[in-house]
């Protein structure tokens, strides 16, 4: 069999390259515009490259008894990383994924498709716009995972999108979304101050370097109205390959300090990285 070769694309976003893992016989690395979006090993849906995922993985696994099918959105398709992790490990799943790039899907099922049985079904769609129409008390699990380039679009960046997730979401169900930002967090605060008057229980994720101010990275914000399994989530971040960890209770409310929630009139994207932040080499 040939060696698999990369392979890019023109898409709405940008520039969509699907690269091989030299390391993973069916492992492919998505990018737009040279920031790493997904990767995904077909031959193990399991095995999570990026630690974000990872973390978010977490979330679905610490909701629900193992091997339990769940009803999950996720806003953000990309290579659809997440969606083949629950599929495979939650059998019985329906799940619906919600991507504003009608061509990057289109490269993302031609190259890398779907099992026929997957329970997975792919709309084309903006995600503030879907969320809005969708029917409320529909969803388990809300993961939002939604970058433009490098950014969290402004649109998902306001109080008015925390109450649209918030009806999304089912009670006891629970939202998580891959935010990015780095001291003195400006933007993660106010998202979790926009965050905290629609749900009763809010924690975060990260690696310690980030939360300590050394270093821009990604932030988890989950959130739910049922209590949060902090003690397994702490549990599973800290053994990760890159442990990170869980803040809550006291400890966010001082993260959060004085911030208020943003209304769509002024919401702005996530901060832009510095050069290098996600870039690969």
């Amino acid at each position: 069999m040939d060696d698999p070769v990369p392979v890019t694309r023109t898409v709405a976003s940008g520039t969509a390259k699907l690269m091989p893992d030299i390391d993973r016989e069916r492992a492919w690395l998505l990018t737009v515009d040279g920031a790493p979006q997904s990767y995904v090993d077909l031959d193990d849906p399991t095995h999570l490259e990026f630690e974000y995922a990872r973390r978010l993985a977490h979330v679905i696994d610490c909701h629900a008894a193992d091997g339990a099918p769940l009803d999950v959105t996720h806003l953000g398709g990309g290579a659809l990383t997440l969606p083949r992790y629950t599929a495979a490990t939650r059998p019985g799943s329906r799940q619906r994924v919600v991507e504003a790039d009608r061509e990057l899907i289109a490269l993302v099922l031609e190259r890398l498709p779907l099992a026929a049985d997957a329970g997975i079904e792919v709309a084309a769609a903006d995600a503030r716009a879907w969320v809005e129409a969708a029917p409320a008390d529909s969803a388990d699990v809300v993961i939002a995972d939604v970058f433009g380039g490098s950014r969290v679009p402004a649109q998902l960046t306001s109080v008015e999108y925390a109450r649209a997730a918030e009806r999304v979401v089912r009670p006891g169900g629970v939202y998580a979304a891959n935010l990015a930002d780095s001291a003195p967090f400006t933007f993660l605060r106010s998202q979790l101050a926009g965050f905290a008057t629609v749900f009763g229980e809010l924690l975060v994720i990260a690696e310690p370097a980030v939360l300590r101010g050394r270093r821009f990275g990604n932030t988890l914000l989950v959130a739910s109205h049922a209590p949060l399994d902090t003690e397994a989530l702490a549990r599973r971040a800290a053994a990760d390959p890159f442990p990170a960890r869980v803040v809550h209770g006291a400890s966010l409310a001082r993260l959060i300090g004085a911030a208020v929630p943003v209304a769509d009139s002024a919401a702005l994207p996530s901060p832009e990285p510095p050069d290098g932040a996600f870039g690969i080499g």
